[in-house]
């Protein structure tokens, strides 16, 4: 028997379920788990479906549940197997690190296939763990050229997803547009007021007493795309600059770690600049 999910999104009506239900058991697909959620304000439904079974073309039993749907309804059938990812970074190893042992220990629910950094500075971690690392340089350069260098490596692997673990440089509109939905970045975002460089040391100068981090998808709006996670951690006036960066970087580590599983599972849809996440 395979294993199937199913998302689905559309606009709310009655008897949704009991449509979809029906084709499915149709297919004689065995539903294992359901979740459903309906946004009252926008009148938008979502279902999340896994289930068992033996389909032989999944193009035709999305067509027959759209045919069960209202008009402007989303419907994703997706077989089970790991994602592929690309990994972008600059100097910091940390949520590099999580990430490439999680997957040498098959553990991360993706297969990394690369590594891209504009510094050297991680490639024999990288290396050391199988991981091809490709180095391209920023200095100099256009930011249409750097990027152009960047795709020119991303387009050798098939990939699901991109994944940002600090890597430090602002994406243009136009590349993000090619990888719409499918960048995942990880930001200290409950330092709302620090911006810029040393984001940490601005947060001890200040005296915060809660530090964070957010994980997104990537738009044209810096910073401000859909969220996934978010977790906070308390400090307080024992912290020196240290131990804030040292509790800032365990914090992203979960976060980004926490958002990347709930991807592969197929568990996030975007709702406009929302997230309905069936956890």
């Amino acid at each position: 028997m395979n294993e199937l999910t199913i998302l689905i999104s559309c606009p709310d009506q009655v008897g949704l379920v009991t449509n979809i239900t029906g084709v499915l058991a149709s297919q004689q697909l065995n539903i294992v788990a359901m979740r459903e959620f309906v946004d009252e304000a926008n009148k938008a439904f979502f279902t999340r479906i896994a289930c068992t079974g033996n389909i032989d073309n999944k193009n035709q039993l999305e067509q027959k549940l759209l045919e069960t749907l209202p008009n402007d309804a989303e419907v994703n059938v997706i077989a089970h197997q790991e994602k592929q990812i690309a990994v972008l970074v600059t100097k910091e190893y940390h949520c590099l690190a999580e990430i490439l042992i999680k997957n040498q220990f098959k553990t991360l629910g993706a297969n990394v296939k690369c590594v891209i950094g504009n510094y050297e500075s991680l490639r024999d971690f990288s290396e050391k763990l199988g991981i091809p690392y490709f180095f391209v340089d920023h200095v100099g350069k256009e930011k249409a050229q750097f990027e152009a260098e960047i795709k020119e490596v991303l387009n050798r692997f098939d990939l699901d997803y991109l994944v940002l673990a600090k890597f430090m440089r602002i994406l243009s509109a136009d590349f993000v547009k090619d990888y719409a939905g499918r960048v995942i970045n990880i930001h200290h975002s409950f330092l709302p007021a620090f911006i810029g460089a040393n984001p940490y040391r601005q947060a001890f100068e200040r005296g915060v007493k809660i530090i964070g981090a957010t994980a997104h998808f990537v738009t044209d709006n810096l910073d401000e795309g859909p969220i996934i996670t978010q977790h906070t951690t308390h400090i307080d006036h024992n912290f020196g600059v240290k131990e804030i960066v040292r509790a800032g970087k365990e914090i992203e580590k979960k976060v980004l770690l926490e958002s990347l599983e709930l991807i592969f599972e197929d568990r996030v849809f975007v709702s406009g600049n929302k997230t309905v996440i069936f956890k």
